[in-house]
């Protein structure tokens, strides 16, 4: 008998994260073949503050996303905002 659903297990899961878009970040990061220091240097020459382990820190959830950042991230990456959202 299952107790949980994998929906609500994924909630569960992602509560002591400050960020649901970091694994997708890094998908398309990855996708695209940008490494985190070209990715930064980009996001830098748009202006957006932020260094390497900054970004390393969003991919793995343990830092906090302002929307000018998804904006930008998903401009250089060439994703739709939304495709960060969305359910893997």
């Amino acid at each position: 008998m299952r107790i949980f659903s994998s929906r609500i297990f994924t909630t569960i899961r992602n509560v002591h994260k400050k960020n649901i878009i970091g694994s997708r970040v890094r998908k398309a990061r990855k996708q695209s073949k940008i490494t985190q220091r070209d990715l930064v240097a980009r996001l830098q020459v748009s202006g957006i503050k932020i260094d390497q382990a900054a970004l390393s820190k969003l991919e793995t959830g343990n830092r906090s996303v302002t929307d000018i950042e998804i904006h930008a991230i998903a401009k250089i990456l060439k994703v739709p905002i939304s495709w960060f959202f969305e359910e893997e």
